[in-house]
């Protein structure tokens, strides 16, 4: 299937490696131009080189920049507008939520999830959308999670990936007379090396084990490249009547109707 994505343009937040990358490599696989970033240099531009050997050299941007602060994210925006002169396409995938159970977890913790996760696509996606609407429409997708449609994980995660979904389903409304989409995808337990999952298997390889034949169905995690697949279909002109929803891609992990 021609996704028709040639020559759009996307910025992917959190993307030198895991869901971020696997996203931005199908959206360079299906012709897209990429503007991809990240803190650390040295990762960021290995992830480049890997995508630039899919999709050309002068298709693929990186910007070290952290998106959680103003200050990065207008930097990362203003390059994507520099180097290719607009937006298409915008993947929200940065997060993360520290601490524990709710007396050991601060005001500060809870303060640190909130702005490295939802505000970070609120910033982005109130800096993306004036690009998309010169353009006559575009789409936002946020990386959410399973944990939060329901209870999973620690407490600080659940609470910020139920908040974007509640976000995506609010700009999505907001957005439509622009002819902007806007969609969340909530994967379940995804395994990359370096991730979470790939730490805790060095850890304690009989836990995870045992987690794998109790919680996944199809007895394996997800892999990130069939989260990227479905970033790309729901970016593209394919998928031209989804919006609003949250696209659970988990392998039947969860227990949520």
């Amino acid at each position: 299937m021609d996704l028709g994505l040639t020559d759009r343009v996307a910025v992917v937040t959190g993307s030198s490696k895991g869901l971020g990358f696997a996203s931005a490599k199908a959206l360079v696989a299906e012709g897209c131009r990429v503007v991809i970033c990240a803190r650390t240099p040295t990762v960021l531009q290995e992830a480049r080189r890997r995508l630039a050997e899919i999709g050309g050299d002068d298709r693929v941007l990186a910007v070290a920049a952290d998106v959680s602060r103003e200050e990065g994210a207008q930097k990362v925006v203003d390059q994507a507008i520099t180097t290719f002169g607009s937006i298409d396409i915008l993947v929200n995938n940065v997060g993360t939520a520290r601490g524990g159970g709710l007396i050991e977890t601060t005001d500060e913790l809870w303060a640190d999830a909130i702005d490295q996760t939802l505000m970070t696509a609120v910033r982005m996606s109130r800096l993306t959308v004036p690009h998309m609407q010169r353009r006559g429409g575009g789409s936002i997708v946020i990386i959410a999670s399973i944990y939060g449609r329901e209870a999973g994980g620690r407490m600080t995660y659940n609470a910020v990936k139920a908040a974007e979904i509640s976000l995506a389903k609010s700009m999505a409304q907001q957005l439509a007379p622009m002819n902007i989409r806007v969609n969340s995808v909530s994967p379940g337990s995804i395994f990359f090396e370096g991730g979470s999952w790939w730490k805790r298997l060095q850890d304690d390889p009989a836990a995870i084990a045992e987690f794998v034949k109790q919680e996944l169905p199809f007895g394996r995690f997800g892999k990130p490249e069939e989260i990227g697949d479905v970033v790309a279909y729901l970016s593209s002109s394919r998928a031209s009547w989804i919006s609003g929803t949250s696209v659970v891609v988990d392998g039947c992990q969860s227990r949520a109707f």
